[in-house]
């Protein structure tokens, strides 16, 4: 029993690092311009079939680090949502969307590459589709978006649609902008996640609340 734990222990312990290895070049590079054999040589893996034999195929691997990273992003939107119920400000469920993500970067220190791996699937068009499957699975994402929805009742679906899109755009790539930002030598130390997180949500804000022109 013992031995099968170590077994376990020690494969647990290869996931991790082909995870984390996998998430900061994906984002440095791109998914398309890593291989499997590269990502196993970052996470110190003589067997170049280690990415393979854990996760599969690389869909299979972007998957993984996606749903490493749900889970804490959607706990703190259920505490958000739950402490904004009732409220009929844009203000609030936009923050429902944002602040839970940035929250959950700032959780994990410095450097991060979560933000910058995600702005790369997002922009490939065979992977697009996990991140977005993601997120649309979360039942807290759901209710925030519902009730912006009846917080702006003099807005189309149409411009609703597109403003929910505008609004990922902003959240994925403003996040991976500032991550890049906070990784240079010349970051200025004051910079936050929170602050950045609350200049989004002010630019989101505006977004919901400027006038429909020509619809």
């Amino acid at each position: 029993m013992a031995q099968k734990s170590a077994k376990n222990t020690r494969a647990e312990a290869t996931r991790d690092a082909i995870l984390t290895a996998a998430e900061r070049l994906f984002a440095e590079h791109g998914v398309v311009a890593v291989s499997n054999r590269q990502v196993s040589e970052a996470a110190g893996q003589g067997n170049n079939a280690a990415v393979g034999y854990h996760f599969g195929t690389k869909s299979d691997l972007v998957g993984a680090i996606i749903a490493k990273h749900t889970p804490a992003i959607d706990r703190g939107r259920t505490e958000l949502v739950g402490a904004h119920r009732g409220s009929t400000d844009v203000r609030s469920w936009v923050s429902c969307m944002v602040l839970p993500v940035t929250d959950h970067l700032a959780s994990l220190g410095n450097p991060t590459w979560y933000a910058r791996f995600g702005a790369q699937v997002t922009t490939d068009p065979e992977l697009r589709s996990l991140i977005v499957n993601e997120a649309t699975t979360s039942q807290s994402l759901r209710i925030a978006v519902n009730q912006l929805a009846e917080c702006t009742p003099h807005l189309s679906d149409h411009v609703r649609r597109t403003r929910n899109s505008m609004a990922r755009i902003l959240v994925t790539h403003g996040c991976a902008e500032f991550e890049r930002y906070l990784a240079r030598d010349d970051a200025d130390p004051s910079a936050s996640w929170d602050r950045c997180g609350n200049d989004l949500v002010d630019a989101i804000v505006g977004l919901w609340h400027a006038p429909v022109i020509g619809n």
